[in-house]
């Protein structure tokens, strides 16, 4: 006789997939998301190879960012008032042609101002993970264990896709010509964005137009955007002084190979981090997991500095990527819970502006350090950013909210608690 055999449950992720529509806007999401890994790069190599400057490459991308940290949160709010699918697509077109714009420059060399202003254009690019993200909490409202898995995934995506974007870009570049980058760039941010906003099924429905602050007024976002400042210093001066490190070693062309390690080591556990069922609420576990990040870069630190190798960094870059994902888990979490459910997408897009800020600032520092210290020295920037972050989340500001409990924003259907 046949012994019973019990049903296993699904895992957490196949649950997830479970639910109409989400494999197909996840696939646009990935394949639109890619891009946002290789357009720098891109930009920097068709540059620099067209006009024989990279400080000429760097100033153009770095008006990039600065034009995105100023356009991206009044894209972001235009999502809010008309829905995905209605802005997304014009903005996404914008961007595409800014890039095909910055092409065409180089290639009829057209004055430098030309290039400040094409790559400009690019900064209409919307946030698609934050509509991911927004996708995701219309469908599990109410179950925030879900909600909880589906945004350690989108987080592994983040990490997956800046990890392979660079090397895509690079290969294309360095095997085609130097526009391969942006034109495959290009041709995957409207497709994967098209993909993605032709799922209206699961697109969420437009919230009603509230009285509610712009959420750099919520009670505790300011304090917890000045950690995500914080954080995005800890990537942009670890990038940097990576690169710097691997450069004095003779091996400049292993700093990719590193910082891909800190890329997987932060993918693998976000996905990880997401199987787990949290009992702590996510302003509790943000000190904890800035705490964590703090610790385990030191981890790089010493590795550089007692040993000087590049064997011994690789491990420790690894470990000490496995604290990020958690930590960008927990804070977009109380993003979400803190911003007004009409304003939802501004709100992420905010978070994903201070990063961006703090990368830029980060990778000054990390620089500015490496110049008049060491390569290894510099590897003690990041720490103190994630020490900076650390006592950010401390405050109580960001830990309750300002005003206590009865300040803080209702969770909406699109902001359930608990990511």
């Amino acid at each position: 006789m046949p012994r019973p055999t019990s049903a296993r449950r699904p895992g957490p992720y196949r649950r997830l997939f479970a639910h109409p529509g989400t494999r197909a806007f996840t696939l646009g999401n990935l394949v639109a998301r890619l891009p946002m890994g290789m357009f720098s790069v891109s930009a920097v190599v068709m540059i620099a190879g067209s006009r024989g400057s990279y400080a000429l490459a760097g100033a153009v991308t770095a008006t990039g960012l600065a034009a995105t940290a100023l356009v991206a949160p009044w894209v972001a709010r235009l999502v809010d008032r008309h829905g995905q699918a209605r802005v997304a697509v014009p903005a996404t077109l914008a961007a595409a042609l800014g890039s095909l714009a910055l092409l065409l420059c180089l290639h009829h060399d057209a004055p430098d101002w030309t290039l400040f202003a094409a790559y400009a254009a690019t900064a209409t690019t919307p946030n698609i993970g934050g509509m991911s993200r927004a996708r995701w909490a219309h469908l599990l409202e109410g179950d925030p264990d879900a909600l909880h898995t589906a945004n350690s995934f989108e987080q592994a995506a983040d990490e997956l896709c800046f990890m392979l974007g660079p090397v895509l870009a690079a290969f294309l570049c360095g095997t085609f010509f130097p526009e391969a980058g942006t034109l495959t760039g290009g041709v995957l941010l409207l497709t994967g964005m098209l993909l993605f906003t032709a799922q209206r099924a699961t697109e969420p429905p437009v919230a009603p137009r509230t009285k509610a602050p712009s959420p750099l007024r919520s009670p505790g976002m300011p304090a917890l955007l000045a950690a995500f400042l914080a954080t995005g210093a800890v990537f942009g001066a670890t990038e940097v002084v990576t690169i710097a490190f691997a450069d004095a070693q003779g091996r400049r062309t292993a700093a990719g190979v590193l910082l891909g390690l800190q890329a997987a080591g932060s993918c693998a556990a976000g996905l990880l981090f997401g199987t787990l069922k949290l009992k702590a609420p996510a302003d509790r576990r943000l000190p904890w997991c800035t705490a964590a990040m703090a610790v385990l870069l030191a981890l790089p630190l010493l590795a550089a500095t007692v040993t000087s190798s590049l064997l011994a960094l690789a491990p420790a870059l690894l470990i000490a990527g496995m604290a990020t994902a958690p930590t960008m888990v927990t804070g977009m979490a109380l993003v979400q819970q803190r911003t007004p459910a009409d304003r939802l997408n501004e709100g992420m897009t905010l978070a994903v502006t201070a990063l961006l800020g703090g990368i830029a600032g980060g990778s000054a520092l990390g620089g500015w350090t490496v110049e008049r210290a060491s390569a290894a020295t510099g590897f003690g920037m990041p720490v103190t950013a994630a020490a900076l972050a650390l006592v950010i989340t401390l405050l109580p500001r960001v830990a309750r909210g300002s005003g206590g409990a009865g300040g803080v924003p209702q969770p909406s259907p699109q902001a359930s608690p608990s990511r």
